[in-house]
């Protein structure tokens, strides 16, 4: 879905071929720019042009502006994608990105993939809607709301959807997330890591829990932190 070219009164930016609405707290800066110039989560997105194939089973945690479930589902022709972001503030946004592009095979989760079912966890809204997070003492003082955010256990998940591609991008939580699922089913997996939180540990844990699932690092869809992932290559 190519459509119409972005005009300066347009309500989209174009970016890869696709309408992203503008927003005037999540399209702004560096952002705009990124978007406009194709290069917003470009390692991520490089990767997933690679390796990901029409029909695929998408598993996304972490779905950020909803570019990625977009780019999945209008540029790669995927089956279904389950994808689950923990911030309620993004998720309208998110919704707005998919019927500005007409997706519709992309199911959003207000909720977090844990290892075992539990009670719902604060999170904290603030001002700066990306600065929301789990983290209460980031900044206290633009906490705006609190919410009840929900959490799904993995293997429910996986039992469901049956991916056989995983696109990973949770802030640091990658390690925890990873080592306590069955990645046996897939084919290939993005990852992007965050050393700076998660330590060289954490690193050889997300190594681990994909190569317990019988895939192994494929270096010509990795670049710096974005790791990919393949059962064959």
């Amino acid at each position: 879905m190519d459509g119409p070219a972005e005009t300066p009164r347009s309500p989209f930016i174009r970016s890869r071929g696709m309408n992203i609405p503008k927003h005037p707290q999540l399209t702004t800066g560096r952002v705009r720019g990124a978007l406009r110039e194709g290069t917003y989560e470009r390692k991520e997105c490089d990767a997933v042009m690679r390796v990901v194939k029409a029909g695929d089973r998408v598993l996304e945690l972490g779905g950020g502006l909803g570019y990625m479930s977009t780019l999945l589902s209008v540029k790669k022709n995927v089956e279904r994608v389950i994808s689950y972001e923990a911030n309620p503030t993004l998720i309208p946004y998110i919704r707005s990105v998919h019927a500005a592009n007409n997706v519709q095979n992309v199911e959003v989760r207000n909720a977090l993939l844990s290892p075992a079912a539990g009670d719902p966890v604060p999170f904290y809204v603030r001002k700066n809607f990306l600065g929301s997070s789990m983290d209460h003492d980031a900044d206290p003082g633009s906490i705006v709301e609190t919410v009840q955010i929900e959490k799904h256990p993995i293997s429910d998940t996986l039992a469901d959807l049956k991916p056989n591609v995983l696109v990973c991008d949770i802030e640091g939580a990658e390690a925890e997330v990873l080592l306590s699922g069955d990645w046996s089913g897939l084919r290939a997996a993005i990852i992007e890591l965050h050393p700076q939180w998660i330590g060289p540990k954490g690193v050889r844990a997300v190594f681990d829990a994909m190569h317990a699932g019988g895939l192994t690092y494929f270096p010509k869809a990795s670049e710096g932190k974005v790791v990919t992932f393949r059962r064959e290559w």
